[in-house]
């Protein structure tokens, strides 16, 4: 019997989630305690204080599963990965979330007023909810006011030119905000500004799309074992790479030349998400 993806499991060794009862056996089991993540970005790790496997940015709604110290056992609701957060940097999970940060990051301040001191930094996709605007700033229920330009209700029209914003941003391992990104960061983060579901890491991304033929098309995902990149057209790519340690575009065929001279290939072919349409957002 093949083990369940700990990543997409909403289980630890004690407790596990309610609807896993009868197909996964735990000593306790639980409806599990809805909570938003209220700081700019926190790490999702795999033990508390262990590794990161990924990023949770503002506004993201989660499931609380167990709670161990300083440290809590969530589930997320947009991708479903599990894994290990600082408690601290849960609040509730209301109010509705009305909008999303639509510039590659911005600040909220105190006030609706740009020389007024920032609070804290959000990044691409944060989740808000905006209760009113003012000198144009929206005013957010979480708290702090962000310029209207940097904020939108609607959503994305191409994956491409939303990971473009992101261009020059440094590599992170396991990174999905502005101040760090990898390459299944990016292009999660590019797809769901779209509303277009995407899983959190390259081989999860490569299992959700269906594989293609040779000829690839703006908005594709190429695939190298550990590797996924964003085609801007038959020709190059857009990718978050340790190679520069940076989001940049490159050749197709210089990218492919390079990753298998490096010996981390092979180049895995190209799969194609839907379109943009039909999803919910924000």
């Amino acid at each position: 019997m093949t083990a369940p993806d700990r990543r997409l499991t909403p289980a630890t060794e004690r407790v596990a989630l309610e609807t896993l009862r009868g197909t996964l056996q735990r000593p306790n089991y639980t409806a599990g305690e809805p909570a938003r993540l209220a700081v700019p970005v926190a790490d999702l790790c795999r033990a508390p204080q262990g590794a990161r496997d990924r990023q949770l940015n503002f506004g993201a709604d989660l499931t609380v599963i167990e709670r161990q110290g300083d440290w809590a056992f969530v589930q997320a609701t947009s991708d479903s990965y599990c894994g290990w957060v600082q408690a601290a940097g849960l609040g509730p999970q209301h109010p509705e979330i009305t909008h999303r940060l639509s510039a590659p990051a911005s600040h909220a301040y105190t006030g609706p007023d740009l020389k007024t001191p920032e609070t804290m930094h959000l990044s691409l996709g944060a989740r808000l909810s905006v209760t009113g605007i003012k000198d144009g700033f929206a005013r957010l229920a979480q708290g702090g006011w962000v310029p209207v330009q940097h904020i939108s209700d609607r959503p994305e029209a191409d994956p491409a030119a939303v990971a473009g914003r992101l261009l020059g941003t440094p590599y992170l391992w396991g990174g999905n905000s502005r101040c760090g990104i990898d390459c299944s960061g990016l292009a999660q983060a590019a797809l769901s500004a779209c509303a277009i579901p995407c899983p959190g890491d390259s081989d999860l991304q490569r299992k959700a799309f269906p594989e293609i033929g040779d000829e690839i098309r703006r908005n594709d995902l190429l695939f190298w074992p550990g590797h996924v990149a964003l085609a801007l057209d038959s020709q190059r790519i857009i990718h978050a790479t340790a190679y520069a340690m940076a989001v940049i575009i490159e050749p197709i065929a210089e990218a492919v030349a390079r990753i298998d001279t490096a010996g981390n290939g092979p180049f895995l072919g190209a799969h194609r998400p839907p379109p943009p349409g039909g999803a919910t957002y924000p």
